[in-house]
Protein backbone atom coordinates (compact mmCIF):
# COMPACT_ATOMS: atom_id res chain seq x y z
CA UNK A 1 0.00 0.00 0.00
CA UNK A 2 1.34 3.07 -0.84
CA UNK A 3 2.51 6.19 1.74
CA UNK A 4 -0.75 8.25 1.56
CA UNK A 5 -2.87 5.63 1.64
CA UNK A 6 -1.70 4.10 4.63
CA UNK A 7 -1.73 8.03 6.18
CA UNK A 8 -5.07 8.26 4.64
CA UNK A 9 -6.55 4.55 6.62
CA UNK A 10 -4.54 6.28 9.97
CA UNK A 11 -6.83 9.58 9.27
CA UNK A 12 -9.76 7.13 8.96
CA UNK A 13 -9.45 4.75 12.09
CA UNK A 14 -8.22 8.21 14.33
CA UNK A 15 -11.40 9.93 12.69
CA UNK A 16 -13.77 7.16 13.83
CA UNK A 17 -12.15 7.00 16.92
CA UNK A 18 -12.59 10.89 17.57
CA UNK A 19 -16.41 10.63 16.08
CA UNK A 20 -17.36 8.05 18.47
CA UNK A 21 -15.86 9.98 21.42
CA UNK A 22 -17.95 12.81 20.74
CA UNK A 23 -21.12 10.65 20.65
CA UNK A 24 -21.40 9.28 17.09
CA UNK A 25 -22.48 5.76 16.01
CA UNK A 26 -20.17 4.71 12.79
CA UNK A 27 -22.63 2.46 10.89
CA UNK A 28 -20.16 2.44 7.57
CA UNK A 29 -16.09 3.15 6.90
CA UNK A 30 -15.22 3.79 2.91
CA UNK A 31 -18.66 2.77 1.68
CA UNK A 32 -18.96 2.56 -1.80
CA UNK A 33 -21.75 3.19 -4.62
CA UNK A 34 -19.73 2.61 -7.87
CA UNK A 35 -16.52 4.90 -8.21
CA UNK A 36 -17.74 7.06 -5.38
CA UNK A 37 -16.85 6.50 -1.65
CA UNK A 38 -17.94 8.07 1.73
CA UNK A 39 -14.81 7.94 4.01
CA UNK A 40 -17.79 7.65 7.29
CA UNK A 41 -21.25 7.39 7.66
CA UNK A 42 -22.39 7.88 11.12
CA UNK A 43 -25.17 8.91 12.94
CA UNK A 44 -25.67 11.64 15.96
CA UNK A 45 -29.19 12.88 17.18
CA UNK A 46 -31.24 11.45 15.01
CA UNK A 47 -28.84 12.77 11.66
CA UNK A 48 -27.22 10.89 8.75
CA UNK A 49 -23.85 12.16 8.91
CA UNK A 50 -21.56 11.82 5.67
CA UNK A 51 -18.02 12.57 6.35
CA UNK A 52 -15.46 13.05 4.30
CA UNK A 53 -11.84 12.74 6.58
CA UNK A 54 -9.02 15.04 4.89
CA UNK A 55 -5.47 13.81 7.13
CA UNK A 56 -2.00 15.93 6.63
CA UNK A 57 1.37 15.36 7.62
CA UNK A 58 3.03 18.29 6.99
CA UNK A 59 1.47 21.88 5.33
CA UNK A 60 2.97 21.99 2.28
CA UNK A 61 -0.15 21.80 0.79
CA UNK A 62 -2.41 23.78 2.90
CA UNK A 63 -4.68 23.07 5.55
CA UNK A 64 -6.51 19.63 5.23
CA UNK A 65 -9.66 20.42 4.60
CA UNK A 66 -8.41 23.16 1.77
CA UNK A 67 -8.28 20.07 -0.70
CA UNK A 68 -11.83 19.52 -0.53
CA UNK A 69 -13.58 21.37 -3.47
CA UNK A 70 -16.64 21.36 -5.08
CA UNK A 71 -15.67 18.24 -7.58
CA UNK A 72 -15.05 16.36 -3.75
CA UNK A 73 -18.76 17.52 -2.37
CA UNK A 74 -20.53 16.73 -6.05
CA UNK A 75 -18.81 13.71 -5.59
CA UNK A 76 -20.19 13.02 -1.90
CA UNK A 77 -23.82 14.15 -2.66
CA UNK A 78 -24.02 11.32 -5.10
CA UNK A 79 -22.59 8.69 -3.17
CA UNK A 80 -25.00 10.15 -0.29
CA UNK A 81 -27.64 10.38 -2.34
CA UNK A 82 -27.38 6.50 -2.85
CA UNK A 83 -26.91 5.58 0.35
CA UNK A 84 -29.75 7.67 1.44
CA UNK A 85 -32.06 5.97 -1.42
CA UNK A 86 -31.15 2.43 0.62
CA UNK A 87 -31.52 3.49 3.72
CA UNK A 88 -34.50 6.05 3.42
CA UNK A 89 -35.53 6.13 6.70
CA UNK A 90 -33.21 8.87 7.82
CA UNK A 91 -34.63 11.91 7.56
CA UNK A 92 -32.32 13.94 8.22
CA UNK A 93 -28.71 14.22 6.24
CA UNK A 94 -25.72 16.03 6.80
CA UNK A 95 -22.64 16.68 4.82
CA UNK A 96 -19.27 17.04 6.74
CA UNK A 97 -15.53 17.21 6.15
CA UNK A 98 -13.25 16.22 9.18
CA UNK A 99 -9.48 17.66 9.16
CA UNK A 100 -6.45 15.90 10.66
CA UNK A 101 -3.22 17.37 10.95
CA UNK A 102 -0.66 15.24 12.20
CA UNK A 103 2.14 17.45 12.24
CA UNK A 104 5.59 16.20 13.92
CA UNK A 105 5.99 17.08 17.52
CA UNK A 106 2.57 18.91 17.75
CA UNK A 107 -0.55 16.98 19.34
CA UNK A 108 -3.05 15.79 16.66
CA UNK A 109 -5.49 18.84 15.68
CA UNK A 110 -9.23 17.64 14.18
CA UNK A 111 -11.32 20.31 13.02
CA UNK A 112 -14.75 19.39 12.05
CA UNK A 113 -17.12 21.51 9.42
CA UNK A 114 -20.72 20.74 9.83
CA UNK A 115 -23.11 21.34 6.53
CA UNK A 116 -20.36 21.90 3.91
CA UNK A 117 -23.67 21.49 1.86
CA UNK A 118 -26.89 22.88 2.63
Amino acid sequence: MAKHQLLGKQGELLAAAWLQAKGFTILEVNWRHSYYEIDIVATINQVLHFIEVKTRVNKKFGEPEESVGKKKIARMLTAGAAYHAANPQWTRVQYDVLSISLLPGETIDYFFIEDVYL
